[in-house]
């Protein structure tokens, strides 16, 4: 282990023994293979030198370790590796052919011509679970286009789903596509290494960030268009409102779906004669008449606190939450109680809070095994591993095969992460 990593006080996650090589940049792979990290996977990150992941360039505090790129790059180890060189893809192979994962989210084709593609990593490690993640397929008019997350959200129809009440498309404020496709790539790699235990054979996993987000959204998106012959064939959202109620001192959200929930509801804001309303008699009427519906509910909850109509509304087991304000969600009670932010000490950019794995393993604890590493520090290390002697790795240097920054670890231990605020 390196000095300044703390995996050592760790116990092993539920992917402990499982190599994972990850060329992937930005999000949509490095959230996915993270999260396979915290679970014990041992994740190499293949970067270019010089640069790196483009996603170490995002902000000036700290240089090359903006918050985006630590917090999607812990528990990796890092390589900085010439891929454009022959003997840099002769040590990538080197590297697969010991490997259990290969992720890579280049345009569809580049890593054919790169030497890389699932054909290459196949003919030295047969049973590799390969997974290429794109933003549109690997076919039709739009495979060869850039895209970043903003053009999956208008494609989709995600922006269309957040119109405004003058029917504006609207985009999410957080990249929606990108973190989603994280997530079901960090599924599906593990469901293919689940069946490889079972046939003994590995795979070629495709995902496009653009099926993720309309398979994401259809269920109640698309719930008016699911139906052939019951299409609606409205453009505009369910509702030209959203859940969010202004209040005397704030915002808050109410839902209420079920018939006791609306009675409920009623009851709180004292507009007993709801009940009576005929737009409002069930669950299908309510839906309908949404927009009278959400537009008498504000008209009531401005009328009073925040902290009154939470009272009150929790008394009656109505749904409810303050909107917080992301500076809230340090001393929100539940987010406490859950030790859900955690704080640790980066060795080389300082002290720094995050989540811990959302997911807990009662017997195989997922972690943040070891801090996002800075550009190749672990290439000598890997390189090592591979049987390479020194003059072997000192020759790749050389000729800029490889590269690393000989970064001068802080030499107090980084310790596991704790929860943010404690003083343990």
């Amino acid at each position: 282990m390196s000095e300044g990593d703390s995996e050592t006080s760790i116990a092993p996650g539920p992917l402990d023994g499982y190599r994972i090589v990850d060329c992937s940049a930005m999000i949509s792979g490095p959230l996915a293979t993270m999260m396979l990290g915290d679970q014990g996977a041992d994740v190499i990150k293949v970067e270019p030198p010089g640069t790196g992941d483009g996603v170490r360039g995002f902000g000036s505090r700290r240089p090359g370790f903006p918050a985006l790129f630590v917090t999607t790059n812990r528990s990796k180890r890092s390589i900085a590796l010439d891929l454009k060189q022959k003997r840099g893809r002769e040590v990538l192979l080197k590297l697969a052919a010991g490997a259990d994962v290969f992720v890579q989210n280049f345009r569809p084709g580049v890593v054919e011509r790169m030497g890389i593609g699932y054909d290459d990593i196949r003919a030295v490690r047969p049973d590799i679970v390969y997974v290429s993640i794109s933003g549109f397929g690997e076919s039709g008019p739009y495979r060869n286009a850039r895209v970043y997350d903003p053009v999956i959200q208008a494609l989709s129809g995600l922006a269309a789903i957040q119109s405004d009440e003058n029917g504006r498309p609207r985009m999410v404020r957080t990249v929606v596509p990108d973190k989603l496709t994280a997530v079901t790539a960090a599924q599906a790699i593990t469901a293919a290494l689940l069946t490889r235990t079972r046939s003994g054979e590995g795979q070629h996993l495709r995902l496009a960030m653009l099926d993720i987000m309309v398979a994401f959204l259809w269920p109640e998106g698309m719930a008016r268009h699911t139906y052939v012959g019951d299409n609606e064939g409205s453009g505009r959202p369910l509702s030209k409102r959203d859940l969010i109620f202004e209040t005397q001192d704030g915002y808050i959200t109410v839902g209420a779906i079920s018939n006791r929930e609306w009675e409920g509801l009623c009851r709180v804001l004292e507009r007993l004669d709801w009940l009576e309303d005929p737009r409002f008699a069930n669950a299908s009427t309510r839906v309908k008449h949404i927009d009278e519906r959400l537009e008498l509910t504000a008209n009531e909850i401005v009328k009073r606190t925040t902290q009154d109509w939470l009272e009150r509304l929790r008394a009656e087991q109505v749904p409810c939450a303050p909107v917080l304000q992301r500076e809230d969600l340090f001393n929100d009670p539940q987010i406490l109680a859950n030790k859900l932010l955690v704080e640790s000490v980066h060795p080389l950019a300082g002290r720094m809070i995050q989540p811990r794995p959302a997911a807990r393993f009662e017997k195989t604890p997922a972690a943040i095994r070891r801090p996002a590493p800075a550009l190749g520090q672990h290439t000598d290390e890997i390189l090592q591993q591979l049987g390479l002697s020194d003059t072997e790795v000192a020759s790749l240097r050389d000729d800029g095969v490889v590269s690393g920054e000989l970064v001068a670890i802080a030499t107090e231990s980084t310790g596991p992460a704790r929860p943010a605020g404690s003083k343990s």
